[in-house]
């Protein structure tokens, strides 16, 4: 096998229909900054937007070129257009909306994480699955070029059999940006690193059987509550593992900065960065690079990917939605399978205050 023949799928395929109404819930920064640039990229047909801040949701409908700011959440679940609503809310809000647009029988983008409680979670999918709703999860990073890319390459076994899922962060995070995230107690696995777990599990197609977490602020850190630096040590059954190491506290420049991701199989590895981290959230092109001992020369092999993981992998989440709307199928992003990595990100939790190793199934089974 020559570099020329590998073909490597990493862009978000779109549905057929690209009109299917969507409403929008939540006018925060994330909204602005990716999941609106990536539906206008994508050609999604937007029918209006909701906030409890109606001032933030007119300045969005006003820059963005969108027609109606509903008045109130019942009426947008309530328009006869709007075929899925995106969540883009705070997960302890999450819930009682969910309830409320699945009722009036709109399929569903939940935001990530689903809950700040697993049962809560849990609840979400019931409540979904009752409705007769296709839900969603925007994990948004498996459409990450480079993750996608990875993807490809275990699938297609371009690295043999996988063992090995890595994920180093070294950055500086203003998470001042975000206020309310400054007062939470479960920061940053629970808003960022969930990012690594579902990446990790989704990339090497296996479900983890316990975690084993350590989480800290940076020394003297009195303005933020919750972590800020973590270590997730992800075991499967077998050989394989999972590790994830994470620091938002750099006290140099970026060019001491990075961002990577390695999944090493018994015959290559496919390894690259994730650009938006670089220079959140302008950020810069991801990159991949592959090595395998059935390509011909041996070597490295780096093609160039377009787009990056702000704003295009939004299109991936809702575009996995449409297409599995149109196909009567699951998503691949389902809230149900979502319910895995929020396991591991409780037994994250669970494992640091406890100091041990918490299975998944202790945390699926309270």
């Amino acid at each position: 096998m020559s570099d020329a023949s590998l073909l490597w799928e990493y862009r978000p395929k779109l549905p057929q229909d690209l009109t299917m109404g969507i409403g929008i819930v939540g006018a925060g920064d994330i909204v602005r900054s990716a999941h609106l640039p990536a539906y206008r990229i994508a050609g999604f047909r937007i029918i209006g937007i909701y906030d409890t801040d109606r001032a933030k949701a007119e300045a969005l409908a006003r820059d963005f070129g969108i027609e109606t700011v509903f008045e109130s959440l019942e009426q947008l679940a309530a328009h006869p257009d709007v075929r899925i609503a995106d969540i883009a809310v705070p997960a302890k809000y999450q819930a009682g909306v969910v309830k409320v647009l699945a009722g009036a029988g709109k399929h569903l983008l939940c935001q990530k994480p689903l809950a700040e409680k697993y049962t809560d979670a849990r609840d979400i999918v019931n409540i979904c699955r009752d409705a007769g709703v296709k839900a969603a999860a925007n994990q948004q990073m498996r459409w990450a070029p480079g993750i996608q890319a990875s993807r490809t390459a275990v699938k297609e076994g371009w690295i043999g059999e996988p063992y090995q899922g890595t994920v180093q962060v070294h950055v500086r995070t203003n998470w001042e940006t975000w206020p309310w995230l400054t007062q939470i107690d479960t920061l940053e696995v629970m808003y960022h690193s969930i990012h690594y777990l579902d990446s990790i599990r989704y990339v090497l197609g296996r479900k983890p059987v316990s975690v084993y977490a350590d989480g800290v602020r940076f020394p003297g850190q009195t303005s933020i509550k919750g972590e800020t630096r973590t270590t997730l040590h992800l075991r499967y059954e077998g050989d394989m593992r999972g590790l994830v190491s994470d620091n938002h506290n750099s006290v140099t420049g970026q060019e001491d900065w990075f961002a990577t991701f390695r999944f090493d199989g018994t015959e290559g590895v496919v390894k690259g960065t994730n650009g938006v981290l670089y220079n959140y959230p302008a950020g810069r092109a991801d990159t991949i690079a592959l090595y395998s001992h059935r390509l011909d020369p041996k070597g490295w092999y780096e093609p160039k990917l377009e787009g990056r993981w702000f704003p295009h992998a939004f299109i991936g989440t809702m575009g996995e939605l449409m297409r599995a709307i149109e196909e009567d199928r699951e998503p691949e992003n389902s809230t149900r399978d979502n319910l895995i990595t929020m396991q591991a990100v409780f037994a994250a939790y669970r494992s640091m205050a406890e100091g041990r190793i918490v299975t998944l199934k202790e945390i699926a089974e309270d």
